[in-house]
């Protein structure tokens, strides 16, 4: 459920009227929901609420820190994979005990950050990770705490792009030499190991490939156990899909998954955390933009619209689905027409749809792509010298721009020119 629904024949974000924020932007730009970011939230908060747990938000979904504060006021925690995410949680108020550190390639700058700054735990990826963490601690006199990533080996039926637990990808060490790794982590003074980290993949649509991981993470928590180890927190990571599309064909919900991760770790007494980004964010957030022209090719029309590949990628690098609808309610009734969705970078990768069916539009109409709250702004760029476009925060019936969109010359005037041209 999100909070984009017609009115009156006119596509509302909560209580405002698109059209009404395209006037005042222009367009293209983002637009989140903040009724929406917050009931998603609670919904994994909710599944979670018999045991023990944090909710982090994946931050890498999107950044932004209006988008923060309003997670970090629900008592989110923030999950980060770089110094400057990790920089964004503690602009955005988050404290560095709800902060926690992933990614395969911490630097030893990024480690003395976070070290320095508060952090709840660092998720470990390599030995090599692990010995750097160990020795940036030991020079600054503090105990790092830690969990380590185990890699379990498990399809997680998603696309092969955002798939993180198989044994061919690059995350965590491999499951069967996990307690020998747990064993040397031990022995390094400036480390304490709280937990273990697992995290198998982004949109995944079924429960089966998370019981396969969960279960072999319960075996490996009574192992290193057994072994003396003192595991407390068990790190889950996120990946439950959203629904891209209003068919029938939905992902398991929060409250599904809560249940299997308290069929599965529930016995183990362990502090669960879960890294969410796409199902919070996702649903949340919509990219409005308008119709430059409709152009009849030899076989089809093109509408050609002024969002583009650079602003929001995923149907270009993981041929995505979006919903895309007219701002405008159309008509019942209405003849359909099909088109080929556009936008005006000079690459024939620039297209978000083939053969979309959807009410006839000319010039100047609205459309809206639903379901772009996440890796939308986040991924965008600035290819074709297009400066990034504006992200809106709706809450209720107010509105406000909470990244606007720079001018050309405030994007071309980073350049330097060297003194010898």
């Amino acid at each position: 459920m999100d909070h984009f629904l017609y009115r009156d024949g006119a596509l509302f974000a909560e209580d405002v009227p698109v059209a009404e924020i395209a006037a005042q932007v222009g367009t293209p730009f983002y637009c989140y929901s903040s009724a929406t970011l917050t009931r998603h939230f609670k919904l994994f908060d909710d599944a979670l609420s018999g045991m023990p747990h944090l909710v982090c938000y994946a931050m890498k979904a999107a950044s932004n820190q209006a988008i923060l504060k309003t997670l970090a006021a629900l008592g989110a925690g923030m999950d980060v994979v770089s110094g400057g995410e990790y920089a964004r949680a503690k602009a955005a108020g988050v404290p560095g005990e709800r902060i926690v550190f992933s990614g395969v390639g911490k630097t030893r700058d990024e480690i003395h950050t976070v070290l320095t700054g508060g952090i709840r735990q660092f998720n470990v990826e390599s030995e090599p990770e692990m010995a750097v963490i160990n020795e940036v601690a030991l020079e600054l006199g503090l105990v790092a705490p830690i969990t380590i990533r185990v890699n379990p080996d498990v399809d997680a039926k998603t696309h092969a792009k955002i798939a993180t637990g198989k044994a061919e990808n690059k995350f965590g060490i491999p499951i069967s030499r996990a307690r020998e790794v747990y064993a040397h982590a031990a022995r390094l003074k400036g480390l304490k190991i709280v937990g273990i980290d697992v995290h198998i993949g982004s949109q995944l649509t079924q429960l089966e490939p998370f019981e396969q991981a969960y279960r072999k993470v319960a075996d490996l928590t009574e192992a290193l156990r057994a072994d003396g180890h003192e595991i407390t927190r068990l790190d889950l990571g996120g990946g439950l899909g959203i629904p891209y599309t209003r068919s029938n064909d939905a992902p398991p919900l929060p409250v599904e998954y809560g249940a299997l991760v308290q069929k599965t770790l529930g016995h183990l007494g362990c502090e669960i955390e879960i890294e969410p980004g796409r199902l919070i964010a996702g649903n949340a957030g919509i990219l409005v933009s308008k119709v430059i022209y409709v152009k009849q090719g030899e076989d089809r029309e093109f509408m050609i619209v002024d969002a583009a590949m650079n602003d929001l990628i995923r149907p270009a690098m993981y041929e995505a689905h979006h919903d895309i609808v007219s701002v405008i309610e159309p008509e019942a009734g209405l003849e359909q027409g099909r088109y080929d969705i556009v936008g005006p970078v000079c690459e024939t990768g620039d297209t978000f749809a083939k053969e979309r069916v959807m009410p006839p539009v000319v010039a100047g109409d609205l459309i809206a792509f639903r379901s772009a709250g996440a890796y939308g702004a986040v991924m965008a760029s600035e290819y074709n010298s297009r400066p990034l476009i504006p992200e809106v925060l709706v809450h209720e019936d107010q509105f406000a721009v909470i990244r606007r969109r720079p001018t050309l010359d405030e994007m071309i005037n980073r350049d330097t020119i060297p003194e010898w041209l």
